[in-house]
């Protein structure tokens, strides 16, 4: 770091910010009850990364929420997922904050 010009630290900086995730979506079928809901939320909060997760029944999402400069693999999440019988349709990272997903949740908004 030493040697870049004093314009790109801030540019670098700025690049592996936005590369953070701040929640990951994932569209996962076989969810169907309570039960489930709270077994797919005990097991992801088993990772360290994790700062919050949503579930959605009727959206059939899975969102969870990093801790700051943490990050959790896809692979990591589609395993854990798909050893606890269910399946990993699709797996996004937004910046959208959680509280503001599980507000559109409740309004029946995907």
């Amino acid at each position: 770091m030493k040697f870049l010009p004093r314009v790109l630290i801030p540019l670098l900086l700025l690049a592996s910010a936005s590369a953070q995730a701040a929640t990951i979506e994932m569209n996962v079928n076989g969810l169907v009850c309570a039960f489930c809901a709270q077994g797919i939320e005990k097991q992801l909060r088993k990772f360290p990364a994790t700062a919050d997760v949503v579930v959605s029944l009727e959206q059939k999402l899975v969102a969870v929420s990093l801790k700051d400069g943490q990050d959790i693999s896809d692979a990591e999440l589609r395993r854990a997922l798909t050893n606890a019988g269910y399946t990993v349709k699709a797996i996004e990272r937004t910046q959208t904050p959680i509280a503001e997903l599980r507000e559109r949740l409740k309004q029946g908004k995907p």
